[in-house]
């Protein structure tokens, strides 16, 4: 299956709006068995073998986020955040194993208790095709701001 620009770019569209939406499970189905999420801490080349990271989680591990997310006991998203986030400068690239490679940057504003924080970064996701769409294999976050305090990351980014 070529990369079909317009298909890739409603996929990143449409993960983007289900964690602005807090549909957690329905962005959860996004993700392949093999996928991992990750937002690394104090460099963007960080080893996340040998570095902490914020966020690092294989399927099992997202699953886990997703139930606790989904819990109503998961007390740092009691109220739930309020999000939207705009994506620009996407890139496609397709590997030869007909994967996808993207990065895009995002401006992601996030309103919870009154307070609201805005995030900025560069996104990675690698694509694998599925049935006609998409499926999220592995997704990078390289937020703007990963070598400074960061509070409440408890949400989707």
């Amino acid at each position: 299956m070529a990369a079909d620009r317009s298909k890739v770019e409603n996929f990143i569209y449409h993960e983007a709006r289900l964690m602005d939406e807090n549909r957690y499970d329905e962005w959860l189905a996004l993700w392949t068995s093999d996928a991992l999420y990750w937002v690394p801490c104090g460099r963007d080349d960080a080893d996340p073998k040998r570095e902490v990271s914020l966020i690092y989680d294989d399927h099992t591990r997202l699953e886990t986020r997703i139930r606790r997310l989904n819990s109503g006991v998961a007390h740092a998203q009691d109220p739930k955040s309020r999000m939207r986030r705009v994506i620009s400068n996407l890139e496609i690239e397709e590997e030869s194993n007909g994967e996808v490679n993207t990065a895009s940057n995002f401006i992601l504003a996030e309103l919870r208790r009154g307070v609201q924080d805005v995030f900025a970064g560069r996104t990675i996701h690698r694509l694998r095709p599925e049935n006609g769409s998409y499926k999220l294999v592995f997704k990078k976050v390289l937020l703007v701001n990963n070598d400074e305090y960061i509070d409440n990351l408890t949400f989707l980014v």
